[in-house]
């Protein structure tokens, strides 16, 4: 870790100081081919490790690294890590929430009892990072001890069937849901009367996984029915109703959402937290004329219409989820990483949509990750260098 450390710090060197770079410093090829992104990390990167402190070190930080740069010996280890956090039981009190079976499952119903107060709200960004973080840290304990991985949308544009996070193999987050003929497109009214409906044509899936390493991987908590008022911790769904996971790739929602040119002009036409974060999202309060944004568009590249991963509350139980939430991260964290002494702030309130009405967020409010993590001030989650709790990077 110390040699390649070094050689990163000198393969980056003048630009830890680089002002952060316009839009218009790129040509349209480099922007849409990824190479733009790439030159991003990369800046982003040697200005991480020019912040080290507290206890994260050069020694002890963690890479985080795009799954097809993984080896797969490697990923087989992390595919037995998610395995060993599966096959360990749930460690909720007794009868808080029955269908908990695992600690898989306590860690999504993590999840889905905050759901109403970490989307679309002030705590999204940082709530999913600690999320992450907490994920990881049970890797850790399970034999994984590099940084988790993230899934590249860019990559997969032509569509993620293809790719080697989901073609099924050993090495693979399993394959595609069983294909379901004769689906109509998925269609997406929204509120602007000014943006047109938008048409998705169905994915390459829609049934149960059939192929890969989490083929008798079993969903259990929800659905849960969730009201306008997005209730915290919802009294339903908590019961054990077993069913298996459900995906249906779709390109369709990475071309309009999660390309290389989304996520560029996402980080480069940022100039504040409040465009990142509306942006990002695709906040319809905001952006009406351009929904979902790359974070909705990953996740529905992944579920499509009826997958779990399109679910808000349950996302987690795909586990494809943890991988497309790191590099909504990563992309958050290369914004941050250009500026990051301006860009630690939160924009937004305490609830979905402000709905039931809520105070601003503010750095000085908590989070937690409850039982998992403890709460922590959002102005602690801001740097990923900076140690407790962080130290990660992206490469």
């Amino acid at each position: 870790m110390k040699l390649l450390t070094g050689y990163l710090l000198l393969q980056t060197a003048g630009l830890a100081t680089a002002l952060p770079p316009k839009l218009e410093d790129f040509k349209q090829k480099a922007i849409d081919s990824g190479v733009a992104l790439k030159a991003l990390n990369g800046i982003a990167l040697a200005k991480a490790l020019t912040k080290f402190s507290g206890t994260c070190t050069p020694s002890k930080v963690k890479y985080r690294r795009e799954w097809r740069t993984i080896s797969k010996p490697d990923r087989r280890k992390f595919i037995a890590a998610v395995k060993c956090i599966m096959a360990k039981p749930s460690t909720l009190p007794p009868g808080e929430v029955p269908g908990a079976k695992s600690l898989y499952d306590d860690i999504v119903w993590a999840h889905a009892r905050r759901s109403g107060l970490v989307h679309n709200s002030g705590t999204f960004l940082l709530f999913h990072r600690y999320y992450l973080h907490t994920y990881e840290t049970e890797l850790s304990a399970c034999g994984w001890t590099a940084g988790l991985p993230y899934w590249e949308w860019g990559l997969d544009i032509t569509g993620p069937h293809l790719s080697p996070v989901f073609d099924g193999s050993d090495t693979s987050l399993g394959g595609d849901g069983e294909f379901i003929p004769n689906r109509p497109p998925f269609s997406i009214p929204w509120i602007d009367p000014l943006t047109p409906e938008i048409i998705i044509p169905p994915g390459t899936g829609g049934g149960c996984v059939k192929t890969g390493p989490f083929v008798h991987h079993k969903v259990r908590l929800g659905p849960f029915n969730m009201t306008e008022t997005f209730p915290v911790e919802p009294e339903d769904g908590r019961g054990d109703n077993e069913r298996c996971l459900i995906r249906d790739l779709n390109k369709g929602w990475i071309e309009r959402w999660a390309s290389f040119r989304n996520s560029t002009e996402l980080i480069l036409g940022s100039g504040d937290i409040f465009e990142f974060h509306v942006n990002a999202e695709g906040d319809p309060r905001w952006v009406p004329t351009k929904p979902m944004g790359v974070h909705g568009g990953g996740h529905s590249s992944i579920g499509g219409v009826g997958g779990h991963a399109a679910d808000p509350v349950i996302s987690p139980y795909d586990p494809a989820f943890w991988l497309t939430h790191g590099q909504l991260d990563r992309v958050y964290w290369i914004w941050q990483m250009l500026d990051l002494e301006s860009r630690s702030d939160v924009f937004g309130t305490g609830t979905w949509l402000n709905i039931p009405p809520s105070p601003n967020v503010t750095v000085e409010d908590s989070i937690d990750v409850l039982p998992h993590q403890p709460p922590r001030k959002l102005k602690e989650l801001m740097s990923t260098v900076a140690g407790s709790p962080f130290c990660f990077v992206y490469v």
